[in-house]
């Protein structure tokens, strides 16, 4: 009897403890965009729960979260507190989870660029950097992805 509730035990636990590692977030985005639509599967596939919300005007938004002109892409993304503007990797955006950043508030892909996640095209694959952005719009590099 003990082995049984033991296993249901060491079951209950593991369930939730993968219940746990679910990271949920907010996407941003255009009705009609279709890489936004990549990128929040490519986010679904490496572990993180989005909600999608339809902007036709996603300005307003971005004004709020932090997210300056110079660094604004075409979906905005809020996840633990944190902006996540463009199409940022999810190993970028775990890394900065976990890093528990105090002064940076989220992370930038300017633009749009070719082979980022989301905007995979062929082979094409343009380099980019990762921005870490604070509320002032100050920025630094994140990570460099020199395809």
């Amino acid at each position: 009897m003990k082995l049984k509730s033991l296993i249901a035990l060491s079951l209950l636990t593991t369930s939730s403890f993968a219940i746990a590692q679910v990271t949920k977030g907010i996407n941003y985005q255009s009705p009609y965009c279709g890489c936004c639509k990549e990128w929040v599967k490519h986010m679904e596939d490496n572990g993180f729960e989005m909600e999608v919300v339809y902007e036709q005007d996603l300005t307003p938004k971005k004004i709020e979260l932090g997210i300056r002109p110079e660094y604004a892409s075409c979906h905005t993304a809020e996840i633990e507190g944190y902006t996540f503007e463009g199409h940022v990797p999810a190993s970028e955006i775990q890394r900065f989870i976990e890093s528990k950043p105090t002064r940076m508030i989220g992370l930038a892909v300017p633009g749009m660029p070719m082979g980022s996640p989301g905007m995979e095209y062929d082979d094409k694959k343009d380099p980019y950097d990762v921005l870490a952005f604070d509320k002032n719009g100050k920025t630094m590099v994140w990570s460099r992805h020199n395809q």
